[in-house]
Order: C-alpha cells, then sequence, then structure tokens
C-alpha cells in the first residue's frame, strides 16, 4: 500500500491510464496473502530483496527455502541463474522435500513465480516453486487431493467363528440308532 495509502493510488493511476479509463473511475483494493510461506510471489519478491540488501546467495536462498518448508509445504525449488559472484553466468538450483512436474496435479498443487533482480554485474533470474500440502478445507493448500495418494485403512475386527459344541459331533443332531 505505501505510506498513507501512496502505492495503490499509484498502481490505480497506471492502470487507469493503461486501459483507458476515465478519471476516478477505478478502484483498487488490496489484501493481505493469508500465507506468506505457500505464496511464490512473495518468496520471489523476498529473495529479491535479500539479494539486493547484499546477502550472499548461496544464504538467501536457503533461508527462503527452510522459510517454506517449516512452513508447512510439502516441498520447494529455487532456481536462481545470471552472474553469480564471477564472470561467467551459472544457475543454482536449492530444493528440498517433494515436488510434482506434470500432469493435472501441477496445476493445483505447484505455486510458481519469477522474477528478475539487477544487480551491479548483470541481471539475476530467480524461480520459485512451491509444492502445497492437500487441505481438505482448502485453504491452506488445494482441497483436491493427489491422484496417486493411497490410503491403508486398518483391518477391520473379525468375528470368531463359532465352534460346534462337542455332544453335536459331526452327525448334525441326529440320534446314534
Amino acid at each position: 500500500l505505501g505510506e498513507k495509502g501512496r502505492r495503490i493510488r499509484e498502481l490505480t493511476a497506471v492502470v487507469q491510464k493503461r486501459f483507458g479509463f476515465p478519471e476516478n473511475s477505478v478502484e483498487l483494493f488490496a489484501e493481505r496473502v493469508e500465507n506468506r510461506a505457500a505464496c511464490a510471489m512473495a518468496q520471489c519478491e523476498s529473495l529479491r530483496y535479500k539479494l539486493l540488501g547484499g546477502l550472499a546467495v548461496r544464504r538467501a536462498c536457503y533461508g527462503v527455502v527452510r522459510f517454506i518448508m517449516e512452513n508447512g509445504a510439502k516441498g520447494c525449488e529455487v532456481i536462481i541463474s545470471g552472474k553469480l559472484r564471477a564472470q561467467r553466468a551459472k544457475a543454482m538450483k536449492f530444493r528440498d522435500g517433494y515436488l510434482i512436474s506434470t500432469g493435472e496435479p501441477k496445476k493445483h498443487y505447484i505455486s510458481e513465480a519469477v522474477r528478475h533482480v539487477l544487480m551491479r554485474q548483470g541481471v539475476l533470474g530467480i524461480k520459485v516453486k512451491i509444492m502445497l500440502a492437500h487441505d481438505p478445507e482448502g485453504r491452506m493448500g488445494p482441497k483436491i487431493p493427489l491422484p496417486d495418494n493411497v490410503i491403508i485403512h486398518e483391518p477391520k475386527e473379525e468375528v470368531p467363528v463359532m465352534q460346534p459344541a462337542a455332544e453335536e459331533g459331526y452327525g448334525g443332531g441326529y440320534e446314534d440308532q
């Protein structure tokens, strides 16, 4: 929002100019992110500001990964690429936990964001992928369970089979003649 709502007013003006709306016809509302650790966009921005602040790449990335995993994510991956330290560009991957990468569940379970950081040496690219945990209520994660998730139930209590009484024998109750 910025100080005294300055940022939201700037954003409103940008949207009005970009899409050609008349003056004072656009209203923007901002809502706080419920679970910051499960939002890839928020974590990408967090990592971006850590790097701009001068924190070492490995330390910043491991910090973000740890924060995400401690707050209930199933898995996460942070990829950072560009000129890290030396002149030669390279990519580093930091991952933890379980992460799916294909199929229909990817649309529901993976939160993904990409940001660019303008450093002195050049541009660094940041990719953050977070796999959310299953939530039956659908607040902190997807409602739909993973299709390959197997649930093993406890075996039912077996009722013991009744033994025939010793007097009856095998004759089925007929008297000896």
